[in-house]
């Protein structure tokens, strides 16, 4: 039986009719799950609102374009916002509650305290994109206090940002079960994206290269290729021959500590950012299974 679309009272906008509604779910004995998102739904987003339905009693979806992670030179005014939608597939799966608030509802006036993890932020994104975590775990942990979940869903597009909350969650003994879903692609393997709405068709077409890039490492890797610095020379010369697409980085980097190896002689992450016209993408795979 479909799960009924989601009436008005299941959208919430405010922290108080939050904490209202989850007191009572709360007091029930039931498990909270929590799918934070910034909207803009695709089947990545949809599949851990889907892993949270199967493993907690009760599922809340937070739909917020969060500014504190946008740098000078990100998209924030123009990305996509389309909350309809948005409902819609969250009803479709059967999520319980949406928490949709403005602005100002998650910064007060005065807002003054942030959230610096170092280590696992600190290359990468950290390094093209000073201060994004700053704002990825100033949100999630101010989600994490309005929500309190027993287990809380992202996706392995952003590994990075798993990273993050994973070591912020360790460090600061926060009571939540982090889960990370895999990466949910399109059939010629482009990982989806909110950002891809971008895309021309020609631009599309090109941001191919990012997933080929990774397949192309990992092909190497498997033909028994060690070298690190070897497979990015190889790597490298397939963005060298694209010149619609500006690399930003490749790396071969440890999956735990993001930093980069000389030698691959057991799983690494092969993590790829570039820009496709003016939009950036990012991507990643782990590597050397067989090893």
């Amino acid at each position: 039986m479909q799960p009924a679309a989601l009436s008005p009272t299941h959208l919430v906008t405010t922290r108080e009719r939050l904490r209202s509604e989850l007191a009572a779910v709360r007091s029930a004995g039931r498990t909270i799950g929590l799918v934070p998102t910034m909207g803009a739904l695709h089947k990545g987003h949809v599949s851990l609102a889907e892993a949270s339905r199967r493993e907690c009693d009760f599922t809340v979806a937070t739909v917020f374009v969060n500014p504190a992670q946008f740098g000078p030179r990100d998209d924030y005014q123009r990305y996509p916002r389309t909350l309809d939608a948005d409902l819609a597939a969250l009803a479709e799966v059967g999520v319980d509650l949406v928490f949709a608030p403005d602005v100002d509802e998650v910064y007060r006036p005065g807002h003054a305290t942030h959230i610096e993890v170092r280590g696992p932020a600190e290359p990468l994104e950290g390094r093209f994109r000073p201060g994004h975590f700053r704002g990825v775990a100033t949100v999630v942990l101010k989600l994490f206090n309005l929500i309190m979940p027993d287990r809380a869903y992202f996706g392995q597009k952003d590994y990075q940002q798993s990273l993050v909350i994973r070591r912020m969650v360790d460090d600061l003994d926060l009571p939540v079960e982090i889960r990370i879903g895999p990466i949910v692609r399109e059939p010629d393997g482009l990982a989806m994206s909110s950002r891809n709405a971008y895309l021309t068709a020609r631009q599309r077409e090109q941001a191919l290269l990012l997933n080929r890039s990774l397949r192309r490492a990992a092909e190497l890797v498997a033909a028994g290729q060690r070298h690190a610095q070897v497979v990015l020379a190889d790597v490298r010369s397939l963005f060298a021959a694209a010149p619609d697409v500006r690399l930003e980085y490749f790396v071969l980097a440890d999956p735990e500590t993001l930093q980069e190896v000389e030698r691959i002689d057991r799983e690494t992450l092969a993590a790829v950012a570039a820009w496709v016209g003016t939009t950036r993408l990012i991507d990643n795979l782990v590597i050397g299974h067989e090893s």
